[in-house]
């Protein structure tokens, strides 16, 4: 049974809709605008399974990166039950990018041969016919194309550019080939890669000649980092997403701030990751924006965030280490490691229906990063979660209402 994909509204570039057919069985169907579930290895980080059930509007769809796969192929083969059971997750939809994006990968590594995915165990080697192999041994129900995505760094030439569409394009008609060839991939679903960096030119003959084939989705590669200005890149997805057909998702990589969401959103992207709550996570903080449309913007923000801004003055104004930490944590977090927090026993954001601020106060959150103990880990990956899923809810449901300019007005008010 194929992915079917209803857009119900398009407003602008904003698409809201339903992929429907998903997953063994075809019962499974997922709401677009939406993200993928972040794990480790089919786990998501700090949670396990009965911790995260306590998490409200968990994605249908599974993250799984190729690198921790790629580690345990041997044993998965072994297995021979599949990876949904092998992780405790027989009934999810299981996506298999090509990298994990919270790994940045270093340059320099990959060829016309072969493209590098890095894991716990250094370096590994990808070629179509291993790359595959594993994905005969894994059966994901959709994964992302061996691709050359290395050109995220500063001064990419043109040549450069196009020879990473080259290769993209040459892996892809290698895969598909391969895939054709075997039982075991005849349910899993290709989802074809956009490359060609900053250079415009080469970022459309990709989009044009992968939707020559016949994939499921498109993901829109290379857009993270800051090695592009923000600007450049948005330029570049209206471009790209212009030459895509509109009945099969796209999906972006490595984009998880609020207001860039919203941005390629506008610019017709469906289906993002949710590796940013994660990453928010590791650095000791919570998610704390504002995502209410409804209420008047200004009160909205201050309700939700006046008790962070109030304080956050005096902190600021300190040395160059100070600064440069304030740089690093976005303005849509609040840093629970601060010592403003030792006596603070509100819930991490006020009106949060979580199990942490349900239950657990600022003041024991920041007692437990202090103290290095686990459970901060776990508390704080169950409010980024349902922080973060929540914002996605609220952004299909202001799609629906004509909403999205307020919703956009509300989260712009609290961008850096």
């Amino acid at each position: 049974m194929k992915m079917k994909f209803c857009l119900s509204k398009v407003v602008g570039g904003c698409r809201l809709g339903t992929l429907t057919n998903l997953g063994r069985k075809g019962i499974q169907s997922m709401e677009i605008p939406g993200c993928l579930l972040y794990t480790k290895m089919g786990s998501a980080p700090h949670l396990t399974h009965d911790n995260l059930q306590l998490v409200q509007d968990i994605p249908v769809v599974i993250q799984l990166p190729l690198p921790a796969l790629a580690e345990l192929h041997e044993v998965l083969a072994e297995y021979k039950e599949g990876t949904g059971k092998f992780i405790g997750m027989p009934d999810s939809v299981l996506y298999c990018s090509l990298h994990d994006p919270v790994i940045c990968s270093p340059p320099g590594y990959n060829n016309c041969k072969s493209v590098s995915v890095w894991g716990s165990g250094g370096r590994i080697e990808m070629t179509p016919s291993n790359f595959m192999a594993i994905q005969r041994i894994v059966q994901p129900d959709w994964f992302q194309c061996l691709s050359d995505g290395d050109t995220v760094g500063e001064g990419i030439s043109k040549k450069r550019a196009k020879k990473s569409v080259d290769r993209s394009l040459s892996f892809l008609d290698e895969c598909l080939q391969l895939q054709d060839k075997s039982p075991e991939l005849q349910q899993s679903l290709i989802i074809g890669v956009v490359e060609g960096g900053d250079v415009l030119e080469e970022r459309l003959r990709s989009a044009k000649e992968t939707a020559k084939r016949p994939v499921a989705g498109f993901l829109l590669d290379g857009f993270q980092g800051n090695a592009t200005a923000w600007k450049t890149k948005l330029e570049l997805l209206s471009a790209v997403t212009a030459e895509l057909p509109e009945d099969k998702p796209r999906l972006i990589h490595g984009i998880g701030r609020p207001d860039e969401v919203l941005d390629c959103i506008e610019r017709g992207v469906d289906v993002f990751e949710s590796s940013f709550p994660y990453q928010v996570t590791e650095r000791g903080s919570a998610l704390s924006f504002s995502y209410n449309y409804k209420p008047d913007p200004e009160t909205a923000v201050l309700k939700e965030k006046g008790q962070k801004d109030t304080s956050k003055k005096e902190d600021e104004k300190t040395d160059n280490e100070t600064i440069h930490r304030a740089q690093e944590i976005a303005s849509f977090e609040i840093n629970l490691k601060e010592k403003r927090y030792q006596d603070d026993f509100g819930p991490l954001v006020n009106g949060c229906l979580c199990y942490c601020c349900q239950n657990h106060s600022r003041a024991y959150v920041h007692h437990l990063l202090e103290t290095k103990e686990l459970l901060s880990g776990v508390l704080l990956m169950m409010h980024n979660f349902q922080h973060y899923f929540g914002f996605f809810c609220s952004v299909r449901d202001a799609l629906k209402e004509d909403q999205l300019d307020r919703l956009r007005e509300i989260v712009s008010m609290q961008a850096p």
